[in-house]
């Protein structure tokens, strides 16, 4: 800058040297005398000289604050650079989609992040606020919108929000929005710059923590949290306890908080199952155990409840969750069932022996008793009275063999759950069945309909379902209606792994509204048939229940009767 400076004035003054010498040159013919012409000549040039210095002077200063103004605007822009320059490192840093309004002329424009964050490219990008507005939620826009505007009426500088921001693929993201409202002299809003920053993450969070926060807090079980580490012996001290602790312990939260969990340790509680409890804190291992607990009152409860550890992210124990349940009831029943089992053991041992003892010891005095009135028959007997006193006799005494051969055949079916079972052919078993009813079919001759494709092999005991298919089969020709000929349908399917055995007939059918109760019950009859004991669909339920399988009867007074068997195959 000094060298031009000089470099100007001396050109200034050659330029004016210059022009006073020609100047003086064509004058000379009007100066009278040389004298004066060289007197004048050195006024001009001590002139020139004189105000030379004084231009110098003069761009000297110029040059001085051009100087300073340019080091000024060198220092703005480097600030303005810098300050760009940090602009762009904080947006990549944090993410943020960050965008600048231009209130006046409803102006907005946004950085990249309106694309890394929500899809958006920058043609799908609008230039003014409406395109923004348009992509908040509905249900958050008009709450947004009323709160923006009303701070930008209000003219404080800062705002913030959170709100729902539709992406690009239609999906909405949570935002926290941040904005900075910049005004004029006069305190107009000219411009406002704020940063979107997406949130969905931490929203997520924040729901599923206040939705175990109300599990934790409506739980009827109780829950506490104790610290990590403890002092030797001792449970870690309770941190946080739910309000169904302090219900069933007694103990509010202000109480409890920042105790050990020994306080319920009592005399009837057990040591072992405690040694347990702290053997697995030590080893930081998660344990369940029961044990006497006291409340507040020193009143005793028995108590169910597991120790979870919580690790933080690099693996350290942070904190023990405890979930406690009041098993006093359940313990209560317990004892009383064990009670009951035993008394039932014990029954059915008494009953099973008299069963033992009732048909076997009589059977043989039974047998003699037939022999005899069998005798008795040869023997002529003239006195009437004496003949009908017999012919009682011997029908009671028929009845009690057969009642007593039943007896034995359920002893048989209960005495044996782990009966033998193979591999059966139901068309082999139905003959069988068949060949044993020969005479009642050929004397009813019944529709019968078999359908054993499904199922040709039944992994069963062969002798109680040759024996369950018998009685059913009889039970149908039996109680079959006089108004219609006799249709008997038998079918088997297979479903996943379990066969199901249908038997259908349209006999006379059972009022399942009066005796669904005791249809399989034993010596239940529900018609006046002198050949009906009452026996036979207790006997098919007792053998389809020891081989596993249930039954079912589904029954219509004088439409039929369907049976349905399911079996495990």
């Amino acid at each position: 800058m000094k060298s031009k400076t000089l470099q100007i004035t001396l050109v200034y003054i050659i330029i004016s040297l210059f022009m006073a010498i020609v100047c003086h040159k064509l004058l000379t013919n009007y100066f009278s005398s040389t004298e004066n012409y060289y007197l004048f000549l050195i006024k001009d040039i001590l002139y020139i000289l004189i105000t030379g210095l004084v231009f110098k002077y003069i761009l000297s200063k110029n040059d001085i604050k051009n100087v300073s103004v340019f080091e000024k605007l060198k220092q703005t822009n480097e600030e303005i650079k810098e300050s760009n320059e940090k602009y762009d490192i904080v947006a990549k840093a944090t993410s943020d989609t960050i965008w600048d309004w231009k209130i006046q002329e409803d102006s907005i424009s946004w950085n990249r992040g309106i694309e890394g964050i929500f899809g958006y490219n920058q043609e799908e990008v609008g230039k003014t606020s409406k395109w923004w507005f348009d992509k908040i939620h509905p249900e958050d826009s008009i709450r947004m919108s009323i709160k923006l505007y009303s701070f930008i009426e209000q003219k404080t500088e800062k705002w913030q929000d959170q709100y729902r921001f539709r992406c690009a693929d239609g999906t909405y993201k949570y935002v926290l929005d941040r904005g900075f409202l910049l005004k004029d002299e006069k305190g107009r809003a000219i411009r406002m710059i704020g940063a979107i920053q997406d949130i969905t993450k931490q929203k997520e969070e924040e729901q599923r923590l206040k939705l175990l926060e109300t599990v934790i807090t409506q739980s009827k079980d109780s829950i506490l949290i104790t610290e990590a580490n403890s002092a030797v012996r001792k449970i870690p001290k309770i941190v946080y306890v739910n309000p169904a602790f302090s219900q069933m312990s007694g103990y509010q939260s202000n109480e409890i908080i920042g105790k050990s969990p020994n306080i319920f340790k009592g005399p009837k509680s057990d040591s072992d199952e405690l040694k347990k409890l702290l053997r697995a804190i030590k080893n930081e291992e998660e344990c369940l155990i029961e044990t006497i607990s006291y409340t507040k009152k020193k009143e005793e409860y028995w108590v169910r409840f597991s120790m979870i550890p919580i690790f933080n992210n690099e693996g350290v124990i942070s904190h023990w969750i405890s979930i406690q349940r009041d098993i006093t009831d359940e313990k209560k029943l317990e004892t009383e069932k064990e009670h009951l089992i035993r008394e039932l053991t014990q029954n059915n041992k008494d009953l099973k022996q008299f069963s033992y003892i009732t048909s076997h010891n009589l059977r043989a005095p039974l047998s003699n008793l037939i022999g005899l009135l069998n005798l008795i028959e040869d023997i002529p007997i003239d006195n009437p009275e004496l003949e009908e006193i017999l012919t009682g006799f011997t029908k009671s005494t028929h009845l009690l063999n057969e009642t007593i051969n039943d007896l034995v055949k359920v002893i048989i079916i209960k005495d044996n759950p782990s009966m033998q079972k193979e591999e059966v052919s139901l068309k082999e078993v139905f003959e069988n069945v068949f060949n044993q009813l020969s005479f009642q079919i050929e004397l009813h001759k019944p529709i019968i309909k078999l359908k054993f494709d499904r199922v040709p092999l039944l992994t069963t005991n062969k002798a109680y379902i040759e024996s369950i298919l018998l009685n059913l089969l009889t039970n149908s020709i039996k109680y079959k209606s006089e108004n219609r000929k006799l249709k008997i349908s038998i079918t088997a399917e297979q479903i996943d792994h379990k066969a199901i055995l249908t038997f259908k007939d349209n006999g006379i059918g059972i009022d399942l509204e009066r005796n669904r109760d005791k249809v399989f019950g034993l010596y239940q009859r529900f018609h006046n048939y002198p050949d009906s004991k009452g026996l036979g669909l207790y006997l098919v339920k007792s053998q389809v229940e020891t081989m596993g399988g249930t039954i079912s009867i589904d029954s219509e007074v004088n439409k039929g009767t369907t049976f349905t068997i399911t079996f495990k195959n």
